[in-house]
């Protein structure tokens, strides 16, 4: 909520409107409250307690007397029910009406209507699907894959994907939906569409929304690299064929699919402002939400259709507090002990709604920020955006900035040949990070030795005193021992100035840079490439984290004689994953399926944890009797919390 709710006063702020933030009392210390002009609790954390609780809302509209309502995105945004009782109280819900809202927000008369308007649709079944037998019937005669949907859902809530009859089958529990054909390798693109209350009606362009993780997108760029200026004004003129058919008035989105030969496929439409706006506002020089305010307010567009540019290139990651690592993101929460977003470099933006210090926790949607960078071409967007990941500084919270740069410069990525499957596919054991290359290795371990041997110096300084020192002239050549990945590298470091250099297997390695040990960047120069690292982590025992390539790897640099004593330190004995279950993110207890004394086989469900609108459940990882139970339904555990313990 604070992200949009910011995005939105920002834009108030620039027409002069004074704003009113709600809030619930866990976000009672949130950027938005603080930006607003007034600010009005709303209930506690859980969202149907406050952010959905529309008594309090309209009582907070009463209090203040606002005239308008902007419902930003998600909780009450595509409502209709909520947009009437505005319309009773006289109060204007920048969005459209409750006719169009109802129409699009169902699935299945969405797709009747875009029938009759000639928007071309997925083949399927119109109808609600009775029972999973049906269910398997309808899907045969489409042919797999299909897609079964709920009748109301959106955000990638609410679909499935089924590749067999046992599959369809078995999501019985689902079946109040509709079923539709897919592309096992297709595009989603988004079309902007902006209508006035007068009958004027523009598509701003498409937004290429392929790149997902569970149907929600994580990279989005504008304008997409596969689509030709045809293609592109069949589908703005079949989006606004759409919005007129229902009387839209606002700005909204109809998502396409699109299949290898161009062929597109109305989707759904989304009634509302779309998370991924912001890279359409920078190809077309539009405010979206300024557009929104003046439609409420009953001003005719000032566009035509011929004046709605593409110019450059924009590209938005969603930077969000989750473990990539982790089924491609499980929540993170945490305090943000530092944070620095890279507003500094040129061409970069950033909607957030939090600051150093905020908490991320586990009862609304864990997305830290929005990450734009924009560009003349698709080359120099997606450069400013590698720079941007680099410096953008997160600590408190895991966060997925790995996973962001891996895609940013993978070569499929960069050569435009994407999907909605390109996550699975590129990684389909899972992400795992930066694979270094032979050259990488050596930089990162010419990098760590540099700074390990800058601390040492630093150490040794009396600053601001003129005292004579005790310590012996300062040496210029180290030898070192680095350890990274359970390998071990012998070093030796030699230094001029702020210049080092070291030399890692007869092959040597320059870096130089002003080694400020207390900055969150490193901006270094190694062998005249300038990269920015983050040291995230420095002990004394020689431990040394460094984000290098948007990855965090550890490493161990000891002198010599310290690497020699090392090896009589004894070893950590691991702990035996298979009979201990932890929890793998922060979050509540849904069910507890075992009790102890309980036989359970490998792979068997024991427990569901539910974070952030997402379950996950944890099962068995051996056939074994459970020996204990550590937490019940309704509980709230932390990551790593231990659950159940097997014989």
């Amino acid at each position: 909520i604070g992200e949009i709710a910011c995005r939105v006063i920002k834009t108030c702020k620039k027409m002069g409107i004074k704003t009113v933030a709600v809030h619930s009392d866990v976000d009672s210390s949130a950027v938005h409250v603080k930006v607003a002009d007034e600010a009005v609790c709303v209930g506690p954390a859980p969202t149907s307690k406050s952010y959905l609780n529309m008594d309090a809302i309209m009582n907070a509209i009463k209090q203040t007397g606002a005239q308008a309502v902007h419902p930003g995105y998600g909780f009450l945004s595509e409502n209709k029910e909520f947009a009437k009782r505005l319309a009773a109280e006289g109060v204007t819900f920048i969005g459209p009406d409750t006719h169009a809202i109802q129409a699009m927000g169902d699935k299945i008369e969405s797709k009747l209507i875009a029938k009759a308007a000639k928007v071309n649709t997925i083949p399927g079944f119109d109808g609600v699907v009775k029972d999973a037998k049906e269910a398997v019937k309808i899907a045969g005669e489409i042919g797999y894959p299909v897609m079964i949907k709920a009748s109301a859902g959106g955000g990638g809530k609410g679909m499935r994907i089924a590749w067999n009859d046992e599959e369809t089958s078995d999501m019985g529990f689902f079946l109040s939906g509709h079923i539709s054909d897919i592309c096992a390798n297709g595009f989603c693109w988004c079309l902007q569409v902006l209508a006035d209350k007068h009958g004027n009606a523009l598509w701003l362009n498409e937004r290429e929304c392929s790149i997902q993780r569970r149907n929600q997108k994580v990279v989005e760029e504008a304008p997409s690299t596969f689509l030709d200026p045809d293609t592109r004004r069949a589908m703005g003129e079949q989006a606004v064929s759409l919005a007129n058919a229902v009387k839209y008035s606002s700005a909204g989105t109809v998502e396409f699919l699109v299949d290898s030969k161009k062929n597109f496929y109305f989707l759904e439409m989304n009634t509302r402002l779309q998370v991924e706006h912001p890279i359409t506002e920078c190809i077309t020089g539009l405010d979206l939400v300024q557009q929104m305010i003046r439609i409420a307010k009953g001003y005719k567009l000032q566009h035509k259709q011929s004046d709605i540019p593409i110019n450059g290139w924009a590209v938005e990651s969603r930077v969000y507090a989750e473990d990539p690592y982790k089924s491609f993101g499980l929540p993170s929460i945490g305090r943000l002990s530092q944070y620095q977003e890279p507003l500094d470099l040129p061409n970069v933006r950033v909607d957030s709604g939090i600051q150093e210090g905020s908490d991320i926790s586990i009862y609304y949607d864990p997305m830290i920020s929005k990450l734009v960078t924009y560009g003349k071409t698709r080359e120099e967007a997606l450069k400013k955006m590698e720079d941007a990941l680099d410096n953008y500084v997160i600590r408190g919270v895991t966060h997925n900035i790995p996973l962001l740069r891996e895609i940013i410069v993978h070569p499929r990525f960069v050569s435009g040949v994407i999907s909605t499957k390109f996550l699975p596919e590129v990684y389909p054991d899972g992400f795992k990070g930066h694979m270094l290359t032979a050259g990488e290795r050596r930089e990162l371990l010419a990098t760590a030795a540099a700074l390990y041997v800058a601390a040492q110096l630093r150490s040794q300084k009396f600053l601001g005193d003129l005292r004579v020192s005790v310590v012996p002239a300062e040496s210029r050549q180290w030898e070192l021992c680095v350890e990274l990945d359970k390998s071990v590298h012998m070093l030796g470091v030699s230094r001029s100035g702020n210049n080092y250099t070291v030399e890692i297997d007869g092959e040597k390695v320059e870096v130089s840079g002003e080694w400020n040990l207390a900055s969150a960047l490193l901006p270094i120069t190694i062998n005249g490439k300038h990269r920015t690292l983050q040291c995230l982590l420095r002990t004394a025992a020689g431990e040394i984290s460094l984000q290098y390539l948007g990855t965090s790897f550890k490493l161990r640099v000891l002198s010599k004689l310290a690497a020699s004593l090392s090896k009589h330190m004894p070893e950590k004995v691991p702990e035996d994953t298979s009979s201990i279950l932890r929890s793998p993110m922060p979050g509540s207890v849904v069910a507890v399926s075992v009790k102890p004394g309980d036989n359970v086989a490998e792979g068997q469900e024991i427990c569901v944890i539910e974070a952030m609108k997402m379950q996950n459940s944890m099962t068995a990882a051996k056939t074994a009797k459970v020996k204990s139970v550590h937490c019940k339904a309704g509980d709230t555990v932390g990551e790593g919390d231990l659950l159940v313990e097997l014989e």
